[in-house]
């Protein structure tokens, strides 16, 4: 049973599920509760909400080592699940299964919150997924892209199933007031943008990893077409393009102490070291260690959500 815990990465579920819940609990919920409105979806349907993107997510994590069986053995025998301790028939009925249960969950909510057609999300991600694992991991980039653009929709998941509700509830004052509730989305959308980059980096530095697998089964990963100096160069301005974000979003929406404090330390630093250890990265240990550092860095992206309810309720009161 563990295998198949390891097969669907369970820590990067347990980030998906807090990411969601401090979307709800740390950034719309404080928002709302100052401009006296109360989140509508109730906790039973955001469960659900949440466990749809949790059983999808893991569906996509199956059928991608199931077809990255041969370049797995080669860049990683270690850790190889599929043909190995899990047979391979089972792992495609596991990645069936969940993906039914995540596209019925999805649907069930779209039509609770009044609109149905919201369910071919999840069966467009599902089939993205698919074919990331088949077809787009062999592109240049379009892969990397796919899977940073895919994690930058799990926090905007929350908005996109709240705000429906919330506008039925208070159609009458947003009539009178002449507002919305998008604040709300452009708020989780600064969480979206910071995991993409993020995630992005990540994509790019584990290709890095596998560099020596990839060029031999032919796949068009960053560093066999760009090469490894090239691939240093795209993360690295990535980097620096995510630090110059966070710094614009600082000076421009926040600048309060607190928020200086923990950007300094858990956000900018941590990013700088990045730069300086990717220009001398040359082994798996140095690329795996820089993937952790990225996973650790979308971890407390996600938790500033604490942060932002700490302040919204003490310095917007």
């Amino acid at each position: 049973m563990y295998d198949y815990f390891k097969l669907v990465r369970y820590p990067n579920l347990i980030i998906i599920v807090l990411t969601q819940y401090l979307m709800r609990w740390g950034i719309m919920e404080p928002i709302l509760g100052v401009n006296q409105f109360e989140l509508q979806l109730s906790s039973f349907h955001f469960l659900l909400l949440v466990l749809s993107t949790v059983t999808i997510t893991a569906a996509g994590y199956v059928i991608n080592d199931y077809f990255d069986t041969h370049t797995d053995l080669l860049n990683k025998p270690r850790q190889v699940l599929v043909g190995t301790k899990i047979h391979r028939r089972f792992a495609m009925i596991f990645h069936i299964v969940l993906n039914v249960i995540g596209v019925g969950l999805g649907f069930y909510i779209s039509f609770h919150v009044g609109m149905p057609y919201l369910g071919f999300v999840f069966l467009v991600v599902v089939g993205l997924l698919w074919f990331y694992s088949t077809t787009y991991k062999r592109q240049f980039l379009i892969g990397n892209l796919l899977v940073a653009l895919l994690t930058a929709v799990v926090p905007l998941m929350v908005p996109l199933f709240e705000i429906p509700l919330l506008n039925v509830t208070y159609r009458d004052i947003l009539i009178e007031h002449q507002t919305n509730f998008m604040y709300l989305l452009y708020w989780v959308l600064a969480f979206s943008f910071f995991a993409f980059l993020t995630n992005l980096m990540r994509e790019i530095i584990k290709d890095m990893e596998d560099f020596e697998g990839d060029r031999v089964y032919g796949r068009n990963s960053l560093p066999v077409v760009l090469g490894m100096k090239g691939s240093r160069v795209v993360v690295n301005t990535l980097a620096l393009s995510t630090m110059a974000g966070l710094a614009y979003a600082y000076f421009r929406f926040l600048g309060d102490a607190i928020s200086a404090v923990y950007f300094s330390l858990f956000l900018w630093l941590p990013l700088l070291f990045l730069i300086i250890k990717t220009i001398k990265a040359d082994n798996k240990g140095d690329f795996r260690l820089l993937s952790h550092i990225l996973k650790g860095m979308m971890l407390l992206g996600v938790l500033y959500a604490l942060v932002a309810r700490y302040i919204i309720q003490t310095q917007l009161v």
